[in-house]
C-alpha cells in the first residue's frame, strides 16, 4: 500500500517553457533554434549535475556546445526568469492528495538560481511535507546517495512510497534503491496510476 507521493519538479509539477524564454531576449529565429541545441537541446542538457555545478559551470558547458555564440549564451542564462511555469494543477493536485491522507514529498535537481528566480511559480513547495533539492545537498539524481539520503531524512519505508519523475534513468534508480516509482507522462495518467496502487 502506498501513503507517500514523491514528485520530481521539472516537468512534472513545471514546464520548461525554453522556447518562449528565449524568444523573449528578441533574438532572430536562426538564433533562437541555435541557442536552444547548444543548450536545453543538446545531449549534455541532463548531463550536467545543475545542483553540484555553480550556475556558471553549466553556462559555460552550453558554450563548450557552441562556442560561437559564447556571448548570446552566458546572456540569455544569467538569467532564469520566465524559464519555469508552474503547471496549473501543481498546487490543487497536491492538497487533493494530502486530503487523501497521502505524504507529499519532492525530490529534485532544481538549481538554487531556479529556485531562486522562479519563486513565484514553485508556491507547490510550502503544501509539501518537504523533499530535498539536490542543490542544497551537492547531489543530483540517479546519484543512489540522494536516494538513500531522502530515505532517512524522512524515516520512509520505500515500498510505501510512489515517485514520479519525467527521466527513465532517475526512475530507475529511485527502483533500484527499493521505491516504487513510474514515469511521468500526463497528470490524468498519473493519478489513474496512483489509484491503480491503493492506499
Amino acid at each position: 500500500m502506498i501513503n507517500t507521493i514523491i514528485f520530481d519538479i521539472g516537468n512534472v509539477l513545471v514546464d520548461f517553457r525554453f522556447r518562449e524564454f528565449i524568444a523573449g531576449f528578441g533574438y532572430d529565429e536562426q538564433m533562437q533554434e541555435r541557442i536552444a541545441r547548444a543548450s536545453v537541446l543538446s545531449k549534455a542538457w541532463n548531463e550536467y549535475d545543475r545542483g553540484v555545478l555553480t550556475d556558471e559551470e553549466v553556462i559555460e558547458g552550453f558554450v563548450e556546445n557552441d562556442p560561437g555564440i559564447a556571448e548570446e549564451l552566458r546572456h540569455t542564462y544569467r538569467s532564469l526568469d520566465g524559464l519555469l511555469k508552474k503547471k496549473d494543477y501543481a498546487v490543487s493536485w497536491i492538497q487533493e492528495l494530502k486530503k487523501q491522507g497521502y505524504r507529499v514529498l519532492y525530490l529534485s535537481n532544481f538549481s538554487q538560481k531556479a529556485e531562486r528566480e522562479c519563486a513565484k511559480e514553485i508556491d507547490f513547495i510550502p503544501c509539501t511535507d518537504g523533499g530535498i533539492l539536490s542543490y542544497k545537498v551537492k547531489l543530483t539524481k540517479p546519484d543512489h546517495r540522494i536516494y538513500e539520503l531522502l530515505t532517512e531524512r524522512y524515516g520512509l519505508k520505500p515500498d510505501e512510497c510512489l515517485f514520479f519523475d519525467d527521466t527513465l534513468r532517475n526512475v530507475e534508480a529511485a527502483r533500484e534503491h527499493g521505491y516504487n516509482a513510474e514515469v511521468f507522462t500526463d497528470y490524468e495518467s498519473a493519478r489513474d496510476m496512483i489509484r491503480s496502487y491503493g492506499k
